[in-house]
């Protein structure tokens, strides 16, 4: 099974024969190529072009993160499933606007649907999140009368700040109280593991897309630019609540997570190296566990499941099935 490559440390980069060589001031490591996947790059790393060629043959994305652990850019190797009727068909969603905020409705109902479910499983183990809820469930009634993504995104932004207003009650760790979203840089511990988190899936999302026929260009919920990738984003808000947040719960709660794992940097707060590496295992753990899934009646991992997503947007796109978000049912 191919495995995601983490790299922390500094250090240099590079092909010898069929392993991608990591040399650091402390250390060397040989991987073979066929048990990875993808690498998501923290630390300083040089590399060449003959690595960048390696990692294309191999089908190889390499995911950058900046000093505040946020996602800068990827090199996305030449696309091995690419269809332009496909694409054709993302831009066709895209420029008719009941097309777009269709889809772009599916996109936010999926998650607010996950962020009931996850704060539903915290109320019935004692937190006291009642009151969040009904604030969501009424504010979550307004999505269908959207219409147009800007109205939208608002509506879906006032009920995330519901939602991040019950994190307190989920955590009860002053050490991470949550105070206020704070992004570019986060200016506290709880800002920085939501702002790692949702970097890391925004990059696990983008690699799941490279094995589909979608361009991750064309997004629905977030405006394509010529910028960046925004497919990925919109993926990304459905499985947020499911993923990192209870990820980050999972940490803080059981103290595996500490003050102590964070540093300031310049304005802002990250996570230093260890408690990177804390974050990390735990979210590649998550996103390898599996579970039973109800209508295919067998075990599938989360990485899958992202996977299946992006099938099933393909068929929406298509006109074969409409899309319907993956939503937890535990």
């Amino acid at each position: 099974m191919k495995q995601t490559l983490y790299i922390f440390s500094d250090g240099e980069i590079k092909r010898k024969g069929n392993t991608i060589y990591f040399e650091t001031e402390k250390e060397k490591k040989f991987i073979p190529v066929e048990n990875v996947s993808e690498l998501l790059i923290f630390g300083e790393v040089t590399l060449n072009k003959r690595f960048l060629e390696f990692l294309t043959q191999s089908e190889i994305i390499v995911h950058f993160f900046n000093y505040y652990d946020y996602y800068i850019g990827s090199y996305y190797p030449r696309e091995h499933f690419n269809s332009g009727h496909m694409i054709l068909k993302q831009a066709e969603h895209y420029l008719d606007g009941a097309k777009r905020i269709d889809l772009a409705r599916r996109f936010v109902t999926g998650a607010v649907d996950n962020i009931l479910k996850v704060l539903a499983y915290y109320e019935n183990r004692g937190k006291n999140l009642g009151d969040v809820i009904k604030k969501i469930e009424s504010l979550k009634r307004a999505i269908s009368l959207c219409e147009d993504v800007e109205a939208l995104m608002a509506i879906e932004g006032n009920i995330r700040e519901v939602y991040y207003g019950g994190f307190d009650q989920i955590v009860g760790d002053k050490d991470f109280a949550f105070e206020a979203r704070t992004k570019r840089p986060p200016k506290n511990p709880m800002n920085a593991l939501i702002s790692f988190g949702n970097s890391i899936l925004y990059a696990v999302c983008l690699s799941e897309i490279y094995k589909t026929h979608l361009d991750p260009r064309i997004g629905f919920l977030h405006a394509t630019n010529f910028r960046r990738f925004t497919l990925n984003l919109d993926v990304a808000e459905v499985f947020k609540p499911t993923l990192v947040d209870r990820v980050i719960f999972s940490l803080v709660n059981k103290g595996e997570i500490k003050a102590s794992h964070f540093e300031k940097k310049l304005e802002g707060v990250v996570l230093n190296d260890a408690g990177r590496r804390i974050f990390v295992k735990e979210m590649d753990e998550r996103l390898k566990s599996t579970f039973q899934h109800k209508k295919l009646g067998r075990h599938v991992s989360y990485r899958e499941l992202i996977k299946l997503e992006l099938f099933k947007i393909e068929k929406h796109l298509m006109g074969d099935k409409e899309y319907e978000p993956f939503v937890a049912w535990w």
